[in-house]
């Protein structure tokens, strides 16, 4: 059973066992008042509500692989369980015929409706069907007392109900808000590094076409291996600049200035050594073939991104602990790897407090390049960032 609600997967499978439990505790009351409490004769309207209604609202909740939406299953238990209090009318009294597991089931459905349900009017019309049939079944006690205490009880569910499922509405607005904000400002931050590293190569691109109409007329031999050195660099441009449609460039930012990958690793690693004097070293690994491939200026500005957010993160949550940031690369991929040990006594209130959005920043970014990204614990207990981007370059030799 899967809850969707916005929430950790851990809360998402609190909610889904407390209400499964709930909702079995609420038919298992049901039963016993129909066993133990109604007296023959057994009128339909009292079995119906504990072994068809009520198990049909139940069952519409869950996301399992129905041939209808979630709206559709809402509106069609929501007409039978009104055609059982309608019946109840025209029934002489039994017993009860209000069943406990119906009525919180149409008061679940009510609450996930308003926390889930897109756009608004669908919203309205899945809330408004349950609600009228909760409403309705204070009409199956065929008295004026039960339907004002019931009608009064009833009221007060659904208001508690209304009012959860819009908190919980609201809950996912103002993160889908700050999903977008995190990613916006997450590419404007990928095009105003491209900006600066294709500047870089036009800069070069320029100095070597002078360079060419200088030798042209005392070495002609040199201007072939100019001119290949141009269009390796105009190509190289191309691919970063395919990149950059449609997105401006801030005010008030460092400019990047293209360097050697590793080394700007190094002074990441050992800036974050500097600030944990007390804690283990951090350790900074490379293959051979990264350490000597060529890699496209907008991979290597993400993958300092990457380690900067991992670093930042550790600093944050883990603050002693252990780390290697690891570098690998293949023909076709670089892949950047940061891990840290598991933590023995976590902090309550980590040093720089919980944002929660820079993974969301750092997945726009890697993906955005058609890498992948991944961050998690793993196996062991370590927690592990990882993220593989394509290689946009093959190795060569220096330009010109």
């Amino acid at each position: 059973m899967d809850w969707t609600f916005p929430f950790s997967t851990g809360i998402r499978r609190v909610i889904a066992a407390a209400a499964v439990v709930s909702l079995g505790l609420l038919w298992a009351a049901d039963i016993l008042v129909l066993v133990f409490v109604t007296e023959p004769p057994i009128a339909p309207t009292t079995w119906l509500p504990v072994f068809v209604t009520g198990p049909l609202v139940a069952l519409a909740l869950p996301n399992a692989r129905y041939p209808l939406s979630f709206p559709a299953r809402a509106l069609g238990v929501a007409a039978v369980s009104f055609t059982v209090s309608v019946l109840c009318l025209f029934v002489p009294v039994s017993g009860t015929d209000v069943g406990y597991l119906e009525a919180f089931a149409l008061l679940f459905l009510i609450i996930r409706a308003i926390a889930q349900v897109h756009p608004v009017r669908p919203m309205v019309w899945t809330v408004a069907a349950p609600a009228v049939c909760l409403l309705m079944q204070t009409v199956r006690t065929r008295t004026l007392d039960g339907f004002v205490a019931g009608t009064y009880m009833v009221t007060i569910m659904l208001s508690l109900g209304i009012a959860m499922g819009c908190l919980v509405r609201a809950t996912e607005a103002r993160r889908q808000r700050a999903v977008r904000d995190v990613r916006q400002a997450e590419r404007l931050a990928l095009a105003r590094d491209l900006h600066d590293l294709i500047a870089h190569h036009m800069t070069g691109i320029i100095v070597q076409a002078n360079a060419a109409r200088t030798v042209h007329a005392t070495a002609p031999e040199k201007v072939e291996p100019a001119l290949d050195a141009i269009a390796r660099s105009g190509t190289e441009t191309l691919e970063s600049m395919r990149r950059l449609v449609r997105v401006l460039r801030e005010e008030g930012h460092q400019a990047l200035r293209p360097g050697d990958l590793l080394a700007e690793l190094g002074d990441l690693v050992s800036e974050f050594c500097r600030h944990r004097p007390d804690a283990p070293a951090a350790r900074l690994e490379a293959s051979a073939a990264a350490r000597t491939g060529r890699f496209s200026p907008e991979v290597e500005a993400t993958v300092l991104r990457v380690v900067t957010e991992a670093l930042t993160n550790v600093m944050r949550h883990a603050p002693g602990e252990r780390v290697t940031v690891r570098l690998d690369a293949d023909p076709e991929w670089l892949r950047v790897t940061v891990t840290n040990s598991a933590r023995l006594h976590p902090a309550d209130h980590p040093t720089g407090g919980r944002g929660g959005f820079g993974l969301i920043g750092l997945r726009e970014r890697v993906e955005a390049l058609d890498g992948t990204f991944r961050a998690g614990a793993t196996g062991s207990g370590q927690w592990e960032l990882r993220a593989s981007l394509p290689r946009a370059v093959t190795d060569a030799g220096p330009a010109m």
